[in-house]
């Protein structure tokens, strides 16, 4: 087994965050400085280091939702009321640093695919046809607890700032059919290549979020957003082995992660 993984192709499916990256306007930017440059202070040897200082929001680049980040009519999932579990210091329960680090089997239903497209059209829903559609073009069959990455095609635009936050245009992505068909599947986790993980529609932005209400409140299950899978796409690989290992920063909704696919070439 180890020499088969050891052969495997590893790719990347985090987007490289930088400052002025696509992001939603509902969260912080993020921004890195350099706080402290070579030379600014030089050890009697002559070495000398320089370090950043990292502002960012727990929901900007690839990053993770966790249970706690959506509430429906006051409460988060398992029916906790979210005022009793919130404080300035974060959430006491369903934070990101509950999620289990997952590595496992990971599926991608290329939609993108099934359509011929190299792209998805922007506001275009995802329904629990295009899904079943993916997974037979693939010949893959979903599992439960498995991780299921959707494919748009929506990473090839990440240079294209405003084309990507799909402001006026709308986003592709799952609409709540799709989502239910998800969680019918028994899937731990779910991700996708745009800023929600919904079909956002043209000039609506993030006004309602009924995906995440489906999966996170719902649910009980985690969402991976602005992920990069154009190069995993390319492969037309279905399954694959999965690595996801969010930061576990207490009481937090969410964390930037560096998803990694392992492909069996």
């Amino acid at each position: 087994m180890w020499e088969r993984l050891a052969r495997g192709r590893v790719i990347d499916l985090a987007q490289p965050m930088r400052q002025g990256m696509p992001q939603s306007a509902n969260h912080p930017p993020f921004r890195m400085i350099i706080e402290r440059r070579h030379g600014d202070t030089v050890r009697s040897d002559g070495g000398s280091a320089a370090n950043e200082l990292i502002v960012t929001g727990g929901h900007v680049g690839t990053h993770v939702d966790a249970l706690g980040h959506v509430s429906q009519d006051g409460r988060v999932h398992g029916g906790i009321a979210a005022e009793t579990i919130q404080s300035n210091r974060g959430l006491a329960q369903l934070g990101i640093d509950a999620f289990e680090p997952f590595v496992g089997r990971g599926v991608l239903l290329d939609v993108t695919r099934v359509h011929g497209l190299p792209v998805l059209p922007p506001g275009y829903e995802i329904t629990p046809e295009d899904l079943e559609a993916a997974a037979a073009l693939a010949e893959v069959e979903l599992r439960p607890t498995n991780a299921v990455l959707i494919g748009t095609g929506w990473s090839r635009l990440w240079s294209e700032h405003d084309r990507f936050i799909g402001r006026d245009s709308g986003v592709p992505g799952p609409g709540v059919a799709a989502a239910r068909w998800l969680v019918g599947q028994g899937v731990r986790v779910v991700g996708g290549e745009t800023i929600a993980f919904e079909r956002l529609a043209p000039g609506a932005g993030h006004s309602v979020l009924p995906v995440h209400r489906v999966l996170l409140v719902e649910s009980g299950v985690n969402i991976i957003e602005t992920m990069r899978l154009h190069e995993l796409l390319d492969t037309h690989v279905a399954e694959f082995l999965f690595v996801l290992a969010p930061l576990s920063i207490v009481g937090a909704t969410g964390s930037p992660v560096r998803p990694l696919a392992v492909v069996d070439e």
